[in-house]
């Protein structure tokens, strides 16, 4: 007998123009890249993918300042939370310190040999991939 399938986690990369997304394997080893969104459709994207197989946990990048502290960013991030927990009821959302997150994304879009005009669409849904991964490294909780 063949065990159900987990549900997915995701990870989101959060900006008022784009939205980046990622999902986890199903072992939860590591993220991939699922697509860059603008912020409305990306909700549409979340709600599609928790119907056909189901979102359990969403990792949400948090802007926090270099000493820690929630800046001004942290509030544009939570409304989109309420929209996200709105379009995918039951879903489980985890924030988690995007700093560097960009930065790191682009060094692993130019380490893959991404051409430079195909980074910019790329880089928010790597980011994603990159806050995902990070929360799993730190003990993300295995669902």
């Amino acid at each position: 007998m063949t065990a159900p399938p987990r549900p997915r986690l995701v990870g989101i990369d959060y900006g008022t123009r784009r939205v980046g997304v990622a999902v986890a394997d199903p072992l939860r080893l590591f993220a991939r890249p699922l697509g860059t969104y603008r912020p409305g459709e990306a909700l549409g994207v979340l709600a599609a993918l928790h119907a056909s197989e189901g979102i359990e946990v969403a990792v949400v990048g948090w802007p926090l300042l270099v000493d820690g502290a929630e800046g001004k960013a942290v509030d544009r991030v939570r409304p989109f939370i309420g929209r996200l927990k709105k379009a995918v009821p039951g879903i489980r959302v985890e924030v988690q310190d995007e700093h560097g997150s960009s930065k790191r994304a682009l060094a692993d879009l130019v380490e893959a040999g991404v051409p430079r005009g195909r980074r910019r669409g790329a880089l928010d849904a790597a980011a994603a991939c990159v806050i995902l991964d990070d929360w799993l490294a730190e003990g993300g909780e295995a669902v």
